[in-house]
């Protein structure tokens, strides 16, 4: 796993924001994340060495899942002037594959290139939603969109949802909940739910995390940030479906 992020910094758009990491992060550091900057590491899937025996070859290795911009949003209106440059490099880029989240799925069109289309199958979209709000908003654009590889994403789960009629064409579902001393909490039935939705439509399920608080079977559990995973991966309902 690599990390690409062209940019930093955020704004805060819909309920699954609250407690945004990225923010929290910055807000230790003295940082202000919605002045969004472009960052160091701009061209770092494209940089290549410039002496010894791998001179001229790409410093990241082919092979690679790229996840973009997880300190910013991909569709941000702050970096409209700098993504094309990014789809430069990612169509140039054939032998990785990458994928971004976004909760902006409304200005796909406008973000993406002219030439949209079979250079980009390398692409993963994640379109995130974390209610039903967000979901019967967000998920029919989703539906429309002409996205080779689509993954929807559950997190931070903050009530139970119903998105089957959204699964067409979805590669894979992420639910999860929110870590943070002050986070909502999330319900097992919810994640359980949802799981099944995924079932009888064969796409596959992936229970990423736990929420800091979480209920399960009536008791609600507080649990310490670096165990969220863990505990989610020994409830062992992550699914393949037919895929």
């Amino acid at each position: 796993m690599t990390i690409w992020n062209p940019w930093h910094g955020c704004h805060k758009y819909s309920e699954g924001c609250l407690h945004c990491y990225i923010h929290k992060g910055d807000a230790k550091r003295g940082a202000d994340t919605d002045s969004i900057v472009k960052t160091e590491k701009f061209a770092l899937i494209t940089e290549r060495y410039a002496r010894g025996k791998n001179a001229g070859t790409y410093k990241m290795k082919s092979g690679h899942l790229v996840y973009l911009c997880f300190a910013s949003d991909f569709l941000l209106e702050d970096a409209d002037e700098w993504r094309p440059e990014c789809w430069k490099m990612i169509k140039e880029r054939q032998d990785l594959r990458f994928l971004f989240l976004t909760k902006r799925i409304e200005r796909f069109h406008e973000c993406i290139p002219d030439d949209w289309g079979a250079d980009y199958d390398h692409v993963t979209v994640g379109c995130t939603v974390e209610n039903q709000r967000t979901a019967d908003i967000r998920l029919p654009i989703f539906d429309s969109l002409p996205i080779r590889h689509k993954n929807i994403i559950c997190q931070p789960m903050l009530d139970k949802m119903n998105i089957e009629n959204h699964l067409k064409g979805i590669e894979q579902v992420v639910a999860g909940g929110e870590s943070d001393r002050n986070a909502r909490v999330l319900e097992y039935d919810w994640i359980l739910n949802i799981r099944e939705q995924c079932i009888r439509q064969n796409v596959p399920f992936v229970f990423r995390q736990c929420g800091s608080r979480f209920l399960k079977d009536g008791v609600l559990y507080n649990i310490p940030t670096r165990q969220l995973c863990a505990q989610a991966r020994k409830a062992d309902i992550s699914t393949a479906g037919k895929k």
